[in-house]
């Protein structure tokens, strides 16, 4: 069976993230619908373009959680990418995991972390259609018992110098860069995870930017 035209100039955008790619609903280990994600949304608003989605909760850049397995992002990524390709675009947004206490990482180094994902994406895809995007900050009581005590006031601060380090990298690096801080902040429900409203507004924005980029 010959393929409809809208199908055949579909074009295929992975989207490689942690818990608020994933979609996790704040304060619960329940995940939004697929019409609430930015994800979904995304790829309503652009009606020739194919979000693969591949959020998983926990993940990090370089790090390896030994309570959960298989969270090391630049591990299974290039499984990922084989997996999804041929690709036009790739977002990548992570670093959330990546400031909690145990990996005693700073900005630097989970920096490096996201360039070492980067590095394996530009095997697929041009550095200009690579989207990199820093997450949204912590809020500042996300270390409290009721909420994620994996994270702590250094964790917070760390957030929130992701931004300026993902800048600099991809600017470096050709890739196009956006700052999810810009646009939302987490649930005063768990001062990690993006609400109904969060989501929305970094699906306007990451589509206004996919569309700048001209994937």
């Amino acid at each position: 069976m010959e393929l409809s035209k809208e199908y055949k100039n579909m074009k295929n955008i992975l989207a490689f993230g942690d818990s608020n790619t994933w979609g996790l609903i704040p304060g619960t280990k329940e995940r939004y619908s697929n019409e609430i994600r930015w994800t979904g949304l995304v790829q309503n608003k652009l009606n020739d373009t194919k979000i693969i989605e591949e959020g998983l909760c926990g993940r990090t850049t370089v790090f390896e959680d030994e309570i959960r397995p298989f969270r090391k992002g630049v591990d299974t990524l290039p499984l990922i990418l084989e997996s999804a390709s041929p690709l036009d675009g790739v977002i990548i947004m992570l670093g959330t995991n990546d400031c909690k206490t145990y990996y005693h990482a700073n900005p630097h180094v989970i920096g490096k972390g996201l360039e070492r994902c980067i590095e394996e994406i530009e095997k697929y895809v041009a550095p200009e259609k690579v989207l990199v995007v820093s997450p949204i900050h912590l809020g500042d009581d996300v270390w409290q018992p009721t909420k994620d005590p994996e994270f702590d006031t250094d964790s917070v601060n760390r957030s929130k110098e992701l931004a300026n380090t993902y800048k600099k990298i991809a600017e470096k690096r050709g890739n196009t860069f956006l700052a999810a801080s810009s646009y939302a902040s987490p649930s005063k429900r768990d001062d990690e995870h993006l609400d109904e409203k969060g989501h929305e507004a970094l699906a306007t924005a990451i589509t206004r930017k996919i569309e700048a980029m001209q994937i």
